[in-house]
């Protein structure tokens, strides 16, 4: 192997978010120690609020659980390996329609007391200012890497740095929203049928919230940085500038939200998802934002329903760092030149919630087994978390972008079906097939086994 040295008998994680979490866990259920270290809340970012691990900054969403979907997928073949991230999710899971939402306060609760109440892991908190210098190393800082650690990661790749921006939704108190005016439905009556909120605009609404976000004041960012934004996560100013309807057929798309007062979709929609489990805090969904403070009160208000809107944590924007991963970093997320050496989560060049905490999976894995004397794994192409690997290694690196999971990076059918329900069917069983081959060649615990070894789902309290 390329740079092997002697190594710890336990593997270092810098980063406790979703994917340093999850990296943590997995080592250990492959008996593994596991020293845990996350700069919060002795060091804080701009976007975190609480000192728990795993806490969610964005949407409460980890979107789809439909197998129709690639995130659904990835569930599905994470869940299969023993995922802690998906196992906290449930007993948090909010009212989403066909998506996975949580509590967020009570997911990322029930991750810390998973992780701390594990004796193979010990939590240390403080600041990693510095690549650790003997293996096995995690770094899953995520996007928010403090600025001694990212100057230290710009030395050890020879590169610049890469950025984009991500920006935040507003949450509004539940009790200020008039449900005079707001109905309740699911797109297409998914879930219960009536999991969201819904403010409808009719045309003559619409145009002066439209006009209104084309010309708001926006947050200032530094003079030296240019605005780069995820195409996935855009904020809604920015959309509104590519035109009239973006938004209509974006995240204010009012198909399959048919208004039961009236029978007729709106001409837009404004939907509202439960942030808690309390249903006292609702997050506006697609509506992430680079606006002042005090244009987002004075436009979101102009929204039916939510005149008298008060909210809780208003949108931001934030910048996330990610390394060129494909000049970096193997399938199984080593790096190139430093086998003992890993990278995970959204600074490994992955994005999403979802996608963070696959590739710390992977990661945690393979630390074990590089310290078990193992050769490090990467899943086959054909599936979700294999498909990933590819890409965050094999892209092209003069032009690489992070990226979500999705049908597209799964290697194409040898003989497609016709019809596009169809091939999404079979690229599934074809994935799930590879994915438990692949499985059953690991010498990993059953996954059942080390949740009910490790305490996995801690109780909460009765509301």
């Amino acid at each position: 192997m390329i740079g092997r040295k002697p190594m710890n008998d336990f593997v270092t994680i810098v980063g406790g978010g979703l994917a340093g979490s999850e990296a943590a866990w997995q080592a250990a259920r492959l008996g593994l120690g596991v020293r845990l270290h996350e700069m919060r809340p002795t060091v804080r970012t701009p976007a975190h609020r609480t000192p728990y691990l795993a806490e969610l900054v964005c949407s409460n969403s980890f979107k789809s659980e439909e197998l129709s979907n690639a995130h659904g997928l990835l569930k599905e073949e994470m869940r299969r390996f023993g995922s802690l991230i998906l196992g906290a999710a449930e007993p948090a899971r909010v009212p989403a329609g066909a998506a996975l939402a949580v509590d967020r306060d009570r997911f990322a609760a029930g991750v810390t007391a998973a992780i701390e109440s594990e004796p193979l892991i010990e939590v240390i908190r403080g600041e990693v200012r510095e690549i650790p210098p003997e293996g096995p190393a995690i770094l899953a800082t995520g996007p928010l890497v403090s600025p001694a650690l990212y100057e230290a990661i710009g030395e050890f790749t020879g590169r610049e740095h890469l950025y984009f921006y991500d920006a935040i939704s507003p949450v509004v108190e539940a009790d200020s929203i008039d449900r005079s005016i707001v109905y309740a439905a699911s797109r297409y009556g998914k879930g219960s049928g009536e999991d969201y909120l819904n403010c409808p605009l009719s045309e003559p609404e619409y145009d002066p919230f439209y006009q209104a976000l084309r010309g708001a004041a926006k947050a200032d960012l530094h003079d030296f940085e240019r605005d780069r934004f995820f195409e996935g996560c855009l904020p809604i100013e920015e959309m509104a500038l590519r035109g009239r309807d973006t938004l209509r057929f974006g995240p204010m798309k009012p198909v399959g939200l048919p208004d039961p007062r009236t029978g007729r979709e709106p001409f837009a929609v404004v939907q509202l998802r439960q942030d808690n489990l309390a249903a006292d805090h609702y997050s506006m969904v697609g509506l992430q934002n680079q606006l002042k403070f005090g244009e987002q009160v004075r436009i979101f208000r102009m929204i039916p329903g939510l005149a008298s809107a008060q909210f809780v944590r208003l949108g931001m924007i934030h910048r996330n760092s990610y390394i060129c991963a494909p000049a970096v970093l193997r399938p199984t997320y080593q790096t190139r030149s430093r086998d003992d050496l890993f990278f995970a989560g959204q600074v490994s060049g992955v994005e999403g919630y979802l996608e963070s905490a696959a590739s710390g999976m992977l990661a945690g894995m393979n630390a074990a087994r590089l310290v078990c004397g193992s050769q490090p794994l990467a899943p086959p192409p054909e599936t979700a978390l294999g498909a990933l690997c590819r890409y965050i290694s094999a892209a092209d690196s003069e032009n690489y972008q992070p990226t979500n999971i999705s049908f597209g990076l799964l290697p194409p059918l040898e003989a497609p079906p016709r019809g596009r329900k169809e091939k999404r069917a079979e690229l599934v069983r074809r994935a799930l097939t590879h994915f438990d081959l692949w499985l059953s060649q690991l010498s990993l615990q059953p996954a059942g086994d080390a949740v009910s070894r490790a305490g996995f789902l801690p109780s909460f309290p009765a509301e």
